[in-house]
């Protein structure tokens, strides 16, 4: 069975930083590009980034640019989603997700067959 486990989420305040991971087990996804998204109450799950299977390649929604970073370790399978400079419209419940055995990053939620259970992240003003 497919798993993927998110952890790392809180309480900060704006400006603070925060390092989520997601840890895949049931597979490899050394060769499946993998993503985060977020859902904000009230509001439609959007992108926020995602990285290739070799990590040579990334992309992020134009919000977060500058201030996250997703990496991954594909020997320990897993991704990180490093967060800077957080701000109160960050906040959200933030989902980590992986394609089946496709190799290069998508930014749609249809495009990823695996997904976790989500950590929240609330940023404080």
């Amino acid at each position: 069975q497919v798993q993927l486990v998110e952890s790392g989420g809180g309480l900060v305040q704006a400006g603070g930083s925060l390092r989520l991971s997601c840890v895949a087990s049931g597979r490899t996804f050394g060769n499946s590009a993998m993503a985060w998204f977020r859902q904000a109450p009230g509001l439609e799950r959007e992108f926020v980034a995602a990285i290739s299977w070799s990590g040579s390649s990334t992309d992020y929604t134009d919000s977060v640019k500058g201030r996250f970073t997703i990496s991954r370790d594909n020997a320990k399978n897993t991704v990180y989603l490093q967060m800077n400079s957080l701000k109160p419209e960050d906040t959200a419940v933030y989902y980590c997700a992986a394609r089946r055995d496709i190799s290069w990053i998508g930014n749609r939620g249809y495009e990823y067959a695996y997904w976790g259970q989500g950590t929240q992240v609330t940023v404080s003003p």
